[in-house]
């Protein structure tokens, strides 16, 4: 039902791996709008959050929407999406779950303590990710190399030799709003600490550094195969933690906890 600030609005906190979210139940009626989710996302004013995620319904799956903290929208938010689909199998008692976002339906499974998601396959051609001009999207015209990746959202990568070294500088060079990504980008730095494992530092767009990505971790995964550094399967190290990604011939599987903090009501 519409929600007012004398009745509040129920809300979820949840994080994976630090990239934190409020998510939203909207199956009964409740609404988001890029005014809430700047307010909801101020960290001094309000609850704090990366993305807000809003659930809805088509038919027995879920529908997820996604709002960054400046109130832009995403068109996806791995780690939220895990995050919803723990609780939502939990509170179901089952095993496995379809979720719709904008890059279709995303397969979901719980195995342990670990929660799967099938993020769907990686856009590779210059017009998916998408880009301003026509472009070698293994080898973009900036500074430093980048590979750009299309996960729903875009993603550029830089690999370079020491990730925590380099991060503010390679940033400095593509921001998040370089001509050539029309619809801004994500941005990732990078290195390889193992044959299957890379340390990565992550600027979300419309968020800025984060704890952790999914979205972006998939990337860098696909990136990285693509470049001929790593096979499909690897371990992306971020500064909250470990994901692990499976770049299958069904789509990028991406693996890791998730927790759900507390609940709450905004009465804005």
């Amino acid at each position: 039902m519409p929600w007012t600030r004398h009745t509040g609005l129920p809300f979820m906190k949840m994080h994976g791996l630090g990239n934190d979210f409020a998510v939203i139940d909207g199956r009964e009626g409740a609404t988001v709008d890029a005014g809430l989710a700047r307010a909801m996302g101020d960290r001094h004013r309000g609850v704090g959050f990366d993305q807000l995620a809003l659930i809805g319904a088509r038919g027995d799956d879920l529908t997820l929407r996604f709002w960054n903290a400046d109130g832009s929208t995403a068109g996806a938010c791995g780690n939220a999406t895990r995050c919803v689909a723990a609780w939502e199998m939990a509170r179901r008692g089952v095993d496995a779950i379809v979720l719709h976002t904008e890059r279709g339906a995303l397969r979901a499974v719980r195995d342990g303590g670990a929660v799967s998601v099938n993020m769907g396959a990686p856009l590779l051609d210059w017009t998916d990710v998408p880009l301003s001009e026509p472009c070698d999207t293994l080898h973009l015209p900036i500074a430093g190399d980048p590979v750009a990746t299309g996960m729903g959202n875009p993603h550029c990568t830089f690999f370079v030799a020491d990730a925590e070294a380099a991060y503010m500088g390679y940033l400095n060079a593509v921001a998040e709003a370089h001509p050539l990504f029309p619809e801004r980008t994500n941005v990732q730095v990078a290195s390889l600490t193992a044959p299957d494992r890379l340390r990565v530092k992550v600027w979300e767009r419309g968020v800025g550094p984060t704890l952790a990505s999914g979205s972006s971790s998939c990337a860098v995964a696909v990136a990285a195969a693509r470049r001929g550094l790593t096979g499909r399967a690897v371990r992306i190290d971020l500064d909250g933690g470990t994901l692990t990604i499976d770049w299958r011939d069904d789509g990028v599987w991406m693996a890791g906890p998730t927790a759900h903090v507390f609940d709450g009501v905004w009465h804005g």
